[in-house]
């Protein structure tokens, strides 16, 4: 049983609910779409498809967020040679072999005279020689073509864009109004990004919780700002590792995992991490390890982009992963746990450590919650436990957005009036699935004050005490 959650990224070639099945029983926990390469309406048919699988699979809308792409380009693209010149240009124009135009209108005032400018993902560099009123004098750095439509990146300099586009608004509006859970907002620079969002969410009174997409300087710098406002985090190495120097990333990576652990935030690791397997029916020796030291840092989940959307082996990357996951925990070198600073009088909190270090020290079989919002369970995962937690949820999105909570195992359960009766039922609805047994030793986390009243109180004990306490009394 892994404990470390698989979010796979769905694509509308590929969104058949057999196929979704294939890799749900293999073992991914979150689909994520990515708005980059599909409309709303074939989002509307995943998220169907998705939902006829099972209501318990999380669904994650990745959107574009503010990003500069090449414009005006023709089909053949321009041929870039090392040593020569070029003109760049912001806003729409025609472009030929002299002059090449991006799509933000304000990209000549904002880069200075040195810095280097990269296309498509990296692939082409450029250095600032020299600029005028409408545009910036370029050498070439390495040959190659340049096309229509690709990726700019301006590495330590961080333009003025607007943080949500209107392709970005569109279908933020839609999640919130077709039952998804999470928004993966990307190129995230500081609060206010995050709160832009939320507003729009709050528009509709949506449950919809924030992922912060970290993929720059300003992400990485802003982290803790950041973290204030997003339910949690995405290392979005594609992006950040042409930003930051490639040497950097294993180092930010480890921190912004930490810091997501420390905050008690879901953090997913992304970005080729079984890049070999779109192609290949095994990943290579350092993707194994890749992922095996990202579950090592202590990440909630990890992520499959070209794996699942269009590779050759999709159920076979998942399947793998799983492999990996599943080993990895098993072998935690208690070295790289992660020491959260205790919160002054924040009961959950002090609940959740004592309820993780007395199942591990007491051998216990599990630890059951009942959570109304799944804060609880959120806590508990935080302190990475050996054991399963098993939580009992009250509303559907709930189970859903603990769908990316380290070892938490959530489903419905209905709600009942008194503290005894909740817990009776959840323990009984474990015993009745099979998960436990009479006689298994646990750690309940539970409130005095009923559902929703936050939880007050630890009790560890034979499962069958619990369930039979406070009979006499109803």
């Amino acid at each position: 049983m892994k404990h470390t959650k698989i979010v796979a990224t769905i694509s509308d070639k590929r969104c058949d609910p057999g196929f979704i099945k294939s890799l749900y029983d293999a073992g991914f926990n979150v689909a994520r779409l990515n708005t980059a390469h599909i409309s709303t309406e074939s989002a509307l048919e995943i998220i169907n498809n998705i939902r006829s699988v099972s209501d318990t699979i999380g669904i994650l809308i990745d959107t574009k967020g503010p990003e500069i792409r090449t414009t005006g380009i023709p089909d053949e693209g321009i041929t870039a040679t090392e040593g020569q010149t070029i003109e760049i240009a912001g806003g729409p124009g025609t472009s030929d072999k002299t002059i090449f135009y991006v799509s933000y209108p304000g990209f000549v005032n904002e880069m200075p005279v040195g810095n280097k400018i990269l296309i498509d993902d990296g692939d082409i560099e450029f250095t600032v020689i020299s600029k005028n009123k409408k545009s910036l004098i370029c050498r070439i750095e390495n040959s190659g073509t340049i096309r229509n439509k690709k990726s700019v990146n301006t590495p330590g300099i961080s333009v003025n864009l607007p943080s949500i586009t209107e392709r970005d608004k569109a279908f933020i509006e839609f999640a919130a109004q077709n039952d998804v859970d999470f928004i993966a907002h990307s190129f995230v620079r500081n609060k206010e990004d995050v709160i832009a969002v939320q507003k729009i969410l709050d528009k509709f009174c949506s449950p919809i919780k924030i992922i912060a997409k970290i993929e720059n300087f300003d992400g990485v710098n802003n982290i803790d700002e950041i973290l204030d406002y997003a339910y949690g985090i995405m290392v979005a190495r594609g992006d950040l590792g042409i930003e930051i120097p490639a040497e950097k990333i294993p180092g930010i990576q480890r921190n912004l995992i930490k810091k997501a652990v420390q905050r008690k935030k879901p953090v997913i690791v992304a970005t080729q991490m079984l890049h070999t397997m779109i192609e290949n029916p095994r990943p290579t020796r350092a993707e194994v390890s890749d992922v095996a030291n990202a579950i090592y840092s202590r990440t909630d989940a990890v992520m499959l982009s070209g794996e699942t959307a269009y590779g050759k082996y999709p159920v076979e990357a998942v399947e793998c992963m799983v492999r990996i996951a599943s080993e990895t925990e098993s072998n935690k070198d208690k070295r790289n746990d992660i020491i959260i600073p205790p919160v002054n009088n924040e009961i959950t909190a002090f609940l959740a450590e004592s309820a993780i270090i007395a199942s591990n020290e007491l051998k216990t079989k599990a630890i059951v919650t009942n959570t109304l919002t799944g804060r609880t369970a959120r806590y508990l995962a935080a302190f990475r436990g050996e054991n399963p937690v098993y939580a009992k949820c009250y509303i559907p999105y709930v189970v859903r957005q603990l769908s990316l909570s380290y070892g938490v195992f959530p489903s419905l359960l209905e709600p009942k009036k008194d503290k005894f009766k909740i817990a009776r039922a959840a323990l009984n609805s474990l015993v009745d699935e099979g998960i436990l047994q009479p006689d298994d030793s646990v750690v309940y986390v539970g409130g005095s004050h009923g559902i929703g009243g936050g939880s007050t109180y630890m009790e560890i004990s034979p499962v069958k005490n619990m369930i039979h306490k406070g009979e006499s009394d109803i």
